[in-house]
């Protein structure tokens, strides 16, 4: 017997559940009192540092198991997926945390500009001029 096809009160298919955090990363994460962890995100093969993000539980569990960076915007209080909107996505290579679980590195292969003002990184043409130090 073949199916009955979906009308229109047909109830629509339930979404997927979302990905959930392994409760053992769970366990290590050092969260801030919003939930968020800094995720530093850098270019796989040359170290550069691209950008500085947000993740939530949910955005480190989708960069975790989709392979495409995923974060918490803190102005628009939604998740989002780098590149879904610019097309310039960041493909995972690694995730790691940190000694004190508080802070992640997010080592990516970046496709276009990082940033969201078109630049390569975050931090193009943004030197505030420090004094150089050097051994005494």
């Amino acid at each position: 017997m073949s199916p009955t096809p979906a009308g229109p009160d047909a109830a629509p298919a339930a979404a997927p559940a979302p990905p959930r955090l392994d409760p053992a990363v769970a366990a290590r994460l050092k969260q801030d009192p919003s939930g968020l962890v800094a995720a530093v995100v850098q270019q796989h093969g040359t170290g550069e540092v691209l950008m500085l993000a947000w993740m939530d539980e949910q955005a480190l569990a989708l960069t975790l198991t989709t392979g495409r960076a995923t974060y918490w915007s803190r102005s628009r209080g939604e998740l989002w997926r780098k590149g879904d909107t610019s097309g310039h996505v960041q493909h995972v290579r690694s995730v790691a945390l940190d000694c004190d679980g508080d802070a992640l590195l997010v080592v990516v292969d970046q496709v276009g500009a990082a940033c969201h003002t078109g630049t390569a990184t975050c931090f193009d043409g943004r030197d505030l001029g420090a004094v150089v130090g050097g051994t005494p």
